[in-house]
């Protein structure tokens, strides 16, 4: 899978770019401030459906601008198709197909799979458990698009249940039971229903991530305690949280009994507290080395080693599938020690495409024998001025 063209239009600093890309490596080359980030995080939200720097859309619109547009032409195993997404301030965003509307913006999910390493990957293991829910959902939703659905559903179903809490609970301290408690009844069987579904999901990409996890982690670091990995969840007997277990199908009719189980245990908590105390939500992965958490033991090299493993680990996850991610760097080879970069280096240098922001050639293994394009800004004040333009080999 490559990308062969990327456009933006009022996405963050660019009013408008439009780039031929081809398989191979390729470094966008500028100093800070000139945009080479933007264009891979465009990349990145036709991928996602998200940004690796923010949590929202806003900030991925132009200053003075009502929407942006991204748009990429993929090819994958020699069939073209072209992806658009329309971010708007304030309406729900569109999405084309080929030119074509779709319904929702979560069906252009799986025409664009990207593998994106960044500075901000230090979350994943430094981090709250959200970043690391985040890394588990998206991966799984790389491998099964429809995912997308389940977990907005989810979030959907505990919104209103949170929600519904909170009011029965109050009626409650008051010596007033009204109707919520029956509907909390049905809300119970909505999260059962969709959380038992991502929890299934979690676990089996837990199982089949940890190999690749502690293969990458010990060819980083050689030295160091080796790296594993576990699910972790208040709500599951530990016998399903084995990164070695294969989860099965029926898991997710178990899944969904375990759940209304712990919820109807936690309701009284629940409702003093106002909050959903229970479910996927609530869970975490966790990072280990040797016998200590790599969170709050780990050194910086260690952690950085950790945060690289893990993109490594999902980018021969997804390649084990048939297909190569298109494989995106951004500004991190400046932040590796030499080791980091060669083994960083040695997988970038078999896969399909790869796309690297750097301030300096220097800071690009030579190895990898990188296309550079120049990003850079003509006119500070202004910039419409933007532009790329391509220079010969490195």
């Amino acid at each position: 899978m490559h990308v062969r063209a990327l456009s933006l239009r009022d996405f963050r600093s660019w009013e408008a770019a439009e780039l031929e890309l081809s398989a191979g490596r390729t470094v966008f080359l500028g100093s800070n401030g000139n945009g080479k980030t933007n264009l891979i995080e465009a990349l990145g939200y036709l991928s996602t459906l998200g940004s690796h720097r923010v949590a929202a859309d806003a900030p991925l619109i132009r200053i003075g601008a009502q929407k942006a547009r991204v748009g990429a032409t993929v090819v994958n195993a020699g069939r073209e198709l072209r992806v658009d997404m329309e971010l708007n301030q304030g309406t729900a965003n569109r999405a084309q197909i080929n030119r074509s509307p779709v319904r929702r913006p979560r069906e252009i999910l799986g025409i664009l799979q990207t593998v994106l390493f960044a500075p901000e990957d230090l979350s994943l293991v430094r981090g709250d458990p959200g970043e690391r829910r985040r890394f588990l959902d998206e991966l799984a939703t790389a491998r099964l698009p429809r995912l997308a659905g389940v977990r907005a559903d989810y979030d959907k179903v505990l919104r209103q249940r949170s929600a519904l809490l909170k009011t029965a609970g109050r009626n409650a301290r008051s010596g007033n039971r009204g109707a919520e408690m029956g509907t909390l009844d049905v809300w119970d069987g909505h999260l059962a229903v969709h959380g038992a579904v991502l929890l299934a999901q979690r676990l089996r990409l837990v199982h089949e991530l940890y190999p690749h996890l502690a293969q990458a982690y010990s060819g980083i670091a050689p030295e160091s305690r080796p790296a594993t990995i576990a699910y972790r969840s208040a709500s599951l007997p530990p016998e399903y949280l084995d990164p070695a277990r294969s989860p099965q199908p029926e898991d997710e009719r178990e899944l969904e009994a375990i759940l209304l189980r712990e919820l109807a245990a936690a309701r009284p908590k629940e409702l003093e507290r106002g909050v959903c105390l229970v479910g996927p939500h609530r869970d975490d992965l966790e990072l280990m080395l040797g016998s200590a958490p790599a969170k709050g033991f780990a050194s910086h090299g260690e952690s950085w080693s950790f945060a690289l493993a893990l993109r490594l680990g999902a980018f021969e996850l997804l390649r084990s599938a048939g297909t190569d991610p298109v494989l995106i760097l951004d500004d991190v080879f400046a932040e590796l020690d030499r080791r980091r970069r060669t083994a960083l280096a040695s997988v970038a240098a078999g896969a399909e495409q790869v796309l690297i922001t750097a301030a300096v050639p220097e800071d690009v293994p030579a190895e990898l024998e990188a296309v550079p394009m120049r990003v850079e800004t003509t006119g500070e004040a202004d910039r419409r001025a933007s532009r790329i333009a391509e220079s010969a080999s490195m």
